[in-house]
C-alpha cells in the first residue's frame, strides 16, 4: 500500500476533520481573511465567475469554499434532452454500471450495492451509466440538480473520511463505499436516479440544500423519505467544505456523452448526459 494511504489509516479523521472544520467556521476577521489569503495562493482559486470577490466579502473560510457563482456564469443546456453536469471538477472515471460494479480506478473496481448501502436500488440501475467527478479544493462547491425531479430519499451512511484523491482512490480499496457520504435518490421523467456526495478527509460538511436536510457528521444511518422536495435543473442540492467527490448514477436509458473522458475537466451545467426515453426537463412521473 502506498504510504500516504497508509498514514490515513493511522491518522483520527474524524477528529481532525472536524478541528479543521472548527477553524473554518471561525468568524474572527484577522484569522478567516489569512486563511482565505492562503487557501487562495496554495490552490489558485479564480474567483472573476464568484459573487464575492476579495477575502472580506466572506463570513468565513467555510463561506469562501462554500461560494456563490453569478447568475449566469453557468448556463444550462439547451436541449431537452440534456442532463447538466451536477459540479465543476475532474471526471476521474465513468462508464456503464455492469455486474453491479463501478470503476475507482484502472484495475481496481467497487460494488455499487455498498456505495449506496441499497441492493435494491443498485439492481435498478444495472446496465445505467455512471460519472465520478472530483471536486479539488479550487473547484466551485456546490452540487447542483443534473435534471428536473424529485427527491424521493436521502440517505445518510456513516464512515470513513479517506482523502479522495489519485493516490488514495488507486491504493485504498472500496474508498468511495467506505466514506461517509450522503445518497440523494431522485425520480425523474426518464426514471430514478441518484447522487452520491461523498465526505472525506478536511471535509467537515457535507450541506444539504432543502430546509431539515441531513447534518454531518452521520453518526448513523439514517434513510429518509421526501414529500414536496423538488428541484428543477440547475438547482442546488448541496455543497461541500473543501473538496470531494459526487458520483452521478442513471438508469439505463441514459447516455454519457460522447465528449467525455477520464481526466477531463468539466464545468457545472455543462452537458453530462443525454436520456434517450425522456426529455430531462419533464415532469417526472409518479413514483407510486
Amino acid at each position: 500500500m502506498h504510504p500516504f494511504a497508509i498514514l490515513q489509516h493511522l491518522l483520527p479523521q474524524h477528529g481532525l476533520s472536524r478541528l479543521v472544520g472548527a477553524v473554518a467556521a471561525s468568524r474572527n476577521r484577522l484569522l478567516k481573511n489569512l486563511l482565505i489569503a492562503i487557501v487562495r495562493r496554495a490552490y489558485g482559486v479564480d474567483l472573476s465567475e464568484c459573487v464575492g470577490q476579495r477575502a472580506a466579502d466572506y463570513p468565513s473560510l467555510n463561506a469562501f469554499f462554500t461560494r456563490a457563482l453569478r447568475p449566469g456564469a453557468r448556463p444550462q443546456p439547451a436541449e431537452p434532452a440534456a442532463i447538466a453536469c451536477p459540479a465543476d471538477g475532474t471526471v476521474s472515471q465513468l462508464g456503464r454500471i455492469e455486474r453491479g460494479e463501478l470503476l475507482q480506478a484502472k484495475g481496481r473496481a467497487y460494488a455499487l450495492a455498498q456505495l449506496l448501502a441499497d441492493d435494491a436500488l443498485a439492481t435498478t440501475l444495472e446496465g445505467g451509466a455512471y460519472a465520478t467527478i472530483y471536486l479539488a479544493p479550487h473547484n466551485y462547491h456546490r452540487v447542483h440538480a443534473p435534471c428536473r425531479g424529485r427527491l424521493l430519499r436521502s440517505v445518510a451512511v456513516p464512515g470513513r473520511l479517506f482523502s479522495v484523491n489519485a493516490v488514495t482512490t488507486r491504493h485504498v480499496p472500496g474508498l468511495f463505499a467506505r466514506n461517509e457520504r450522503l445518497v440523494l435518490v431522485f425520480q425523474a421523467a426518464f426514471g430514478a436516479y441518484a447522487l452520491v456526495l461523498v465526505g472525506a478527509m478536511l471535509v467537515a460538511s457535507v450541506r444539504a440544500a432543502w430546509p431539515d436536510g441531513p447534518r454531518t457528521p452521520y453518526r448513523e444511518r439514517e434513510d429518509r423519505a421526501w414529500e414536496d422536495v423538488s428541484f428543477e435543473r440547475g438547482d442546488e442540492v448541496g455543497a461541500f467544505l473543501f473538496g470531494s467527490t459526487v458520483i452521478a448514477l442513471f438508469p439505463p436509458g441514459v447516455a454519457l456523452a460522447p465528449h467525455l473522458a477520464a481526466e477531463m475537466p468539466v464545468r457545472m451545467g455543462e452537458c453530462l448526459a443525454t436520456s434517450c426515453t425522456a426529455e430531462a426537463s419533464a415532469v417526472p412521473a409518479s413514483a407510486e
